[in-house]
């Protein structure tokens, strides 16, 4: 394309010439269109020429106008048109990722192909929290790149790193996990359910991690790691979950309750006060009699690794969330639930009919029978 070729550089000197900040972002729009507009097409040649004049018009720009709303503006659209073409000129892209606004580095450090590691490594160790976030939301980083984020030791960055599929870590990036996650619920469950975690370190996460983090990291375990965390659950605890599971002595609890009942002062109220001090014998006897069932139905359901079962009970006693919140927190020594966990609980508990938790209540009260002559 000798024509354009040369119509392309008048332009851009006649831009620079003119020192006019409105025709240079004229220009640079234009120049960029035109190299969208085939991009697919051009040869390598061609794409050096879009290359040399567009960072000239952008050093251009940033020089005379980077303070300018306009000129970032006029930058970050590129940044943003360029970010998914794989033959976008290299150069600009490059330039565009080292620049301090994250709304003109971000898009391509997101997603351009055109930024090597080399490239990634250099953003990572010398920009700030925003342009580390966005590096890490890349489809693909090697472990090279992740060392250097996570050596930032951002908490944000750890946390998209570690739920970003694509995003490949080293023994010693998960180390630096870890450290963080004893101080971080949320990076604890992400961290500890990556599959290519070592397992030493799986290890090391779950001796620190809280009882709650446990029981959450269980409930989002995939389907191919649930035994493996919970045997490490085991291995470092002695017991899954220890107290909920640990001996209890049911008899003063079921005592209280029967009497609050005949006196007609068994209801949600109190049930509710018995959860928020995490009275867990109280808080189970009380489920069991408000959902007309027993300590041996209810009891397993309060251990359970899963929040689910919890509901059946919590639906047919016609409690409402705030309670059902108090009773799965109460299943707790310290600590609580995450966001996910208790968002997802309250999506099951809306969409559970009280005729469905009835039916199912009582399959579990037949079903435990045989067995119910005696209660921990």
């Amino acid at each position: 394309m000798p024509d354009a070729s040369l119509s392309i550089v008048d332009q851009v000197e006649a831009a620079i010439d003119i020192g006019s900040e409105e025709k240079r972002l004229d220009t640079i729009k234009r120049v960029t269109n035109l190299f969208l507009s085939s991009a697919d097409s051009f040869s390598s040649e061609q794409i050096q020429l879009f290359d040399d004049v567009l960072e000239r018009l952008i050093k251009t720009i940033e020089i005379r106008a980077i303070a300018d709303v306009s000129a970032r503006i006029a930058l970050a659209e590129m940044s943003v048109q360029l970010a998914p073409v794989a033959h976008a000129p290299p150069s600009v892209v490059r330039r565009l990722a080292r620049n301090d606004e994250i709304a003109i580095a971000g898009p391509v450090l997101t997603e351009s192909a055109r930024l090597s590691t080399e490239d990634l490594v250099e953003v990572a160790e010398t920009k700030g929290e925003q342009h580390l976030l966005a590096i890490s939301g890349r489809w693909w980083l090697k472990e090279v790149v992740t060392d250097v984020l996570l050596a930032r030791r951002y908490p944000t960055v750890s946390r998209r790193l570690v739920n970003n599929p694509g995003a490949r870590v080293s023994a010693a990036g998960f180390a630096i996990l870890v450290a963080q996650a004893e101080s971080d619920p949320e990076l604890a469950v992400g961290t500890g359910i990556r599959v290519d975690l070592p397992s030493a370190l799986r290890h090391q996460l779950l001796r620190s991690a809280t009882e709650a983090v446990r029981v959450r990291l269980l409930s989002r375990a995939p389907p191919h790691l649930f035994e493996e965390i919970r045997g490490a659950i085991a291995a470092v605890s002695g017991g899954v979950n220890r107290e909920m599971s640990k001996v209890r002595n049911f008899a003063a609890a079921k005592e209280l309750v029967a009497l609050l009942n005949d006196k007609g002062e068994l209801n949600e109220a109190t049930l509710f006060g018995f959860a928020k001090q995490r009275k867990y014998e109280e808080t189970v006897a009380a489920l069991a009699v408000l959902s007309q069932s027993t300590i041996e139905v209810v009891r397993p359901l309060m251990q359970s690794l899963r929040d689910g079962g919890v509901l059946i009970p919590c639906k047919v006693a016609g409690l409402s969330w705030e309670t059902v919140y108090a009773v799965l927190e109460s299943r707790f020594a310290t600590g609580s639930m995450g966001s996910h966990e208790l968002a997802n609980a309250r999506r099951q508990f809306g969409s559970l009919t009280t005729e469905n938790a009835r039916r199912l209540l009582r399959f579990w009260q037949i079903r435990s029978a045989p067995s119910s002559s005696n209660a921990n």
